[in-house]
């Protein structure tokens, strides 16, 4: 529960960004490992990671702009403050919208490279929510329950009291998930189907884990916070492309090694 770990000279090394470097390179080891026996392009998948990145963060910030709408408009300098301000949803939006665009201008099959991701991103979304950890963002409603984390230097969590802890337990289920996409994949009857699988299963996590949260100033829709109102439309999503998908794979194209 310390973002700030360590410094050298006047270079810092904060927890949260040490966490996502380490999600995005385990994310890219992974996919060109599993790439190559998948006989797909491996040389494909560090720039499509980079661009999945780089639409991620894009998409993630403008979801949270758009949230923090009202906030934003009575202080615009909270868009100054760039390194903080992002939401998850906008984050996986944004990095599909790029992955599409990547391939259509490769001339890749995108649903064969969404399926290889989206393992790697459900483990670099554990490794992300460490980071959330250390920082105390996305903490967890006060508790008197014994399973709870007190924070004490947060510059975002509540300091001195008992919270759910909800990075804790969003990142032990991003890492099984990562496992039971893995699982799937050598099992799936379609290409689009692990992929599927994972919108599923992380919209009814975050759904549930959504009352847990602490962190209310994220908005409303209704009854439901912002994040379960688009788990909804993404769990309907992640099941229509499961069941498209049934019996529909796409032949492998030769690798750039075979050709």
């Amino acid at each position: 529960m310390k973002n700030e770990l360590f410094s050298i000279g006047p270079f810092t090394v904060y927890g949260y960004g040490l966490m996502i470097a380490i999600g995005v390179i385990a994310a890219y080891i992974t996919g060109e490992y599993r790439a190559k026996k998948q006989k797909l392009d491996a040389d494909s998948v560090l720039s499509l990671v980079l661009w999945c990145v780089a639409g991620g963060l894009l998409g993630a910030k403008i979801l949270y702009i758009i949230t923090q709408m009202k906030e934003i408009i009575a202080n615009p300098k909270i868009l100054l403050n760039v390194a903080d301000g992002f939401v998850v949803y906008g984050g996986i939006i944004g990095g599909i919208i790029a992955a599409i665009i990547y391939c259509k201008i490769k001339k890749l099959v995108f649903l064969q490279y969404f399926d290889l991701l989206m393992p790697s991103v459900a483990l670099a979304q554990g490794f992300g929510r460490i980071g959330c950890f250390l920082a105390g963002c996305c903490y967890g409603q006060e508790t008197d329950s014994a399973f709870c984390i007190v924070f004490h230097d947060s510059a975002f969590a509540p300091n001195g009291v008992g919270l759910v802890p909800t990075q804790l337990i969003s990142s032990g289920l991003n890492f099984l998930h990562f496992f039971v996409l893995i699982w799937f994949a050598k099992h799936k009857k379609g290409e689009g189907q692990v992929a599927g699988l994972y919108l599923v299963c992380y919209s009814v996590g975050r759904f549930i884990l959504e009352y847990f949260r602490g962190d209310l100033i994220r908005g409303a829709v209704g009854t439901f916070s912002t994040s379960q109102f688009i788990s909804i439309f993404i769990f309907t999503a992640g099941i229509v492309l499961m069941i498209a998908r049934n019996g529909k794979m796409t032949e492998v194209p030769a690798s750039k090694e075979e050709e």
